[in-house]
């Protein structure tokens, strides 16, 4: 990796004194930011190359806590449709996707993200049509060639329409399948070293397309791997009165049973939570994915930043897959996030700075 300096740059830090400089610097030494300061370079890193970055704003890098790439592929469908509707039209469409899709949707999807100011991306990949090839590889081989930090969580759903689900048969996997594909993607890809570019985690799709039982073991097996876990929850209220009629709880309450609340957990949505609800993730240290661009899209409603972080909920922010936010950015999302939290609480419910934070500090420490 090239070493470089940035200099004359404005920059913006997440350290514990939350530093700015209107005219600073920014050294790289390898794959470590070893300097960042006001004025020009110091002395000692004056023989590196130099970047003038007059007139640039410089942060951390930003970090993407929920995605599905290869929804690239199918932008702009269903575009007045709530989420069961959209996922009733699209299900069939993704039924047909192959390993050359994802691999050049993924592509897209993240060179996109970085060119919005993105570093370090997951992907929820919860699609595995038969005879499509190996789609969470393709995944991963584009990230290593756009060279972002990649988190990818491999989905599954074992609950067709024909046992009470909502997708359709023809793009679910048997529980055995899913818990044995799983380990095994953890076996080849997961790197758990502190300067790790790949990590896997565990994530079955969501409570209207996921059985009890693959939930609860899908949790027994990220825990025995140490390794994260993920799901989509409480994003419409569709799911809530889905929780309430077939569990005959909320869908916090129905995540607490399964073993599927800590600080080991992120969430993605969690639009529809009551204050037992937003408490007890909480008192879990359980995390949110704030995706406020995809909630508006698909009329999902407004999630409650204010109200979680206030909480103690450890929240990031994600673009969702880009079939349900064609912007596909990064930048787009920090602008969203305080916009729809001013919408619902007023100008003091999300200043600019915080936004930032979701967006890099909070980020990772949901990844």
């Amino acid at each position: 990796m090239t070493d470089f300096a940035l200099n004359g740059c404005a920059v913006v830090t997440v350290d514990p004194r939350r530093s700015e400089y209107e005219r600073g610097h920014v050294v790289v030494t390898g794959s470590r930011i070893t300097a960042v300061g006001p004025g020009p370079v110091p002395v000692q890193y004056r023989g590196t190359r130099q970047i003038d970055a007059a007139g640039c704003l410089v942060t951390p890098g930003l970090v993407n806590t929920h995605h599905h790439l290869y929804q690239w592929a199918t932008r702009g469908r269903a575009v007045d449709a709530t989420l069961f509707g959209w996922l009733t039209e699209l299900y069939p469409v993704w039924a047909g996707i192959d390993e050359a899709i994802v691999r050049a949707a993924s592509t897209a999807a993240l060179a996109w993200l970085a060119r919005s100011g993105c570093t370090t991306s997951t992907d929820h990949q919860y699609i595995f049509p038969r005879g499509g090839g190996d789609v969470l590889a393709a995944t991963i081989e584009a990230a290593r060639d756009v060279g972002l930090r990649f988190h990818p969580a491999r989905g599954s759903m074992d609950l067709g329409q024909s046992a009470g689900g909502l997708p359709p048969d023809s793009v679910v996997e048997s529980r055995d399948e899913v818990l044995a594909a799983t380990e095994a993607a953890i076996d080849r890809f997961h790197d758990p070293g502190p300067e790790s570019m790949l990590r896997i985690a565990v994530a079955p799709c969501s409570p209207f397309s996921v059985s009890r039982e693959l939930m609860a073991e899908a949790a027994e097996l990220a825990r025995r791997r140490q390794v994260r876990l993920h799901t989509h929850l409480a994003e419409t209220a569709d799911e809530d009165e889905y929780c309430a009629g077939h569990f005959g709880c909320t869908p916090v309450q129905y995540m607490d049973s399964l073993g599927w609340l800590g600080p080991d957990v992120w969430l993605a949505h969690a639009v529809h939570l009551d204050d037992a609800g937003i408490a007890r993730l909480g008192a879990t240290r359980t995390g949110v994915a704030h995706c406020p661009s995809s909630n508006g899209r698909l009329g999902a409603g407004i999630c409650r930043t204010r109200d979680l972080i206030d909480a103690g909920v450890p929240v990031g922010l994600g673009v969702d897959g880009a079939a349900s936010n064609e912007e596909n950015s990064l930048r787009a999302e920090l602008h969203q996030a305080v916009l729809v939290a001013r919408s619902a609480g007023g100008p003091e419910a999300m200043t600019v700075r915080q936004a930032l934070e979701l967006a890099t500090m909070g980020g990772a420490a949901l990844l």
